[in-house]
């Protein structure tokens, strides 16, 4: 027969115990959350995605969404960024035209010109 006074114990034992197994529980769960949450960024970076940081900050984001937004980043971490291209009036596979050709052979010659009035800067002179 147990005594009374160590029933009184083992019942406060079991309560800090199964407040103890509450709050690891929820530790550990909260952790687990803001780890998923960070999987998207650390893809990014071990693939070397340009936009590393911005998915980091969608990761963060889609924490405080509850995870709404994580599919979303994880495909964008996961894709292969395309390169930056901007189009150049005149670039490309055609030739340039007349008149831009005229103009460089005219800054070529005014280019030899100058040249030849001041042979110090050509010798990488600091003369002015």
């Amino acid at each position: 027969m147990v005594c009374e006074s160590h029933t009184g114990t083992l019942n406060m034992f079991l309560s800090y115990f199964s407040l103890a197994v509450l709050l690891i529980g929820l530790m550990l769960v909260f952790y687990t959350f803001i780890y998923i949450h960070d999987i998207p960024y650390e893809i990014a970076k071990k693939r070397g995605h340009s936009q590393a940081e911005a998915i980091h900050v969608a990761c963060w984001l889609s924490l405080f969404t509850l995870h709404a937004i994580w599919p979303i980043v994880y495909l964008w971490a996961i894709a292969k960024p395309l390169p930056l291209r901007v189009a150049v009036e005149g670039s490309g596979p055609s030739a340039p035209d007349t008149a831009t050709q005229e103009r460089i052979a005219a800054l070529e010659e005014r280019l030899r010109k100058l040249e030849a009035a001041n042979p110090a800067a050509t010798k990488g002179g600091t003369e002015v």
